[in-house]
């Protein structure tokens, strides 16, 4: 085996993991709802999900562990990836943020860097944000 297949085998384990985490996070409060449908079939195109993987993730998403990222860039992306799964219904209820919390420890950061990156992803989602916090984030003026 190659060194690129080994590195494209690895990075296909870490997006099956992340899949089956957005499938957890998904149907953390029940069976998913269409836009939570269309979001999880987006992600699993874009994540080279096969049909067979897609079938037994849905069935056990918690047969996956989360694999931790050592890039912060990365780590973002997937809470990204999360927050936008979450917010598929419009709103965070309390069993969704301790997932996400448990999730972004995972994925590498600290529980205070993890609690401050759900807050603030938590206030621009929900549209919580003034114009100056808005500028703030973008480090724009």
């Amino acid at each position: 085996m190659s060194i690129v297949d080994l590195y494209e085998s690895s990075k296909h384990r870490n997006n099956v993991a992340h899949f089956s985490a957005i499938v957890n996070i998904a149907m953390v409060d029940g069976d998913l709802n269409k836009d939570e449908e269309v979001l999880v079939s987006r992600f699993a195109r874009k994540l080279d999900i096969t049909e067979a993987e897609h079938e037994e993730i849905m069935k056990n998403s918690k047969k996956y562990p989360v694999v931790p990222q050592l890039r912060s860039d990365d780590r973002l992306e997937r809470l990204l990836d999360l927050f936008k799964i979450i917010y598929a219904d419009h709103r965070i209820d309390d069993s969704e943020r301790k997932l996400i919390l448990k999730y972004a420890i995972q994925l590498g950061f600290s529980h205070d860097t993890a609690e401050e990156i759900i807050t603030k992803t938590v206030k621009v989602f929900s549209g919580k944000i003034d114009l100056d916090q808005y500028k703030s984030m973008l480090k724009i003026l």
